[in-house]
């Protein structure tokens, strides 16, 4: 069984949403570069939701100071409903209100996930050992 370290975990967390921004970015430049201007803004959009919806979780997360272990998972359930929440409400307005490139968005979408199975995969004990983050 590991200890969660609270400096540790918050760093990760902030390293998943510098993540995503990054992915973001790029996948935005690179629609920008294969489709256009409107993909490109797609691409930022569907990046930026799941960005933003992650800052939030870990604001909501990580921001209070050090509890229990039932605060900490309830925490963590709150944190993942606003999230959810956030991301319907964002594609929501999004797709109302502007007239994006649907696949340029939802990629951009998808790649940010990619932030959290590599963040993942680097915070898991491999060995016995755990990698520093």
């Amino acid at each position: 069984m590991l200890a969660i370290d609270l400096p540790r975990a918050r760093r990760l967390a902030l390293r998943v949403v510098l993540g995503q921004a990054g992915v973001t970015v790029i996948a935005a430049l690179c629609a920008l570069a294969l489709s256009g201007e409107r993909a490109g803004f797609s691409a930022l959009l569907g990046g930026g939701i799941a960005t933003v919806a992650t800052l939030a979780m870990a604001g909501l997360v990580f921001g209070g100071g050090a509890g229990s272990a039932a605060r900490a998972l309830g925490m963590f359930y709150i944190g993942e409903a606003v999230k959810l929440l956030l991301v319907v409400v964002l594609f929501v307005v999004v797709l109302s209100v502007v007239k994006v490139a649907p696949l340029a968005m939802f990629a951009a979408f998808a790649a940010t996930f990619l932030v959290y199975w590599i963040a993942l995969l680097s915070a898991l004990p491999i060995g016995g050992a755990r990698r520093s983050v």
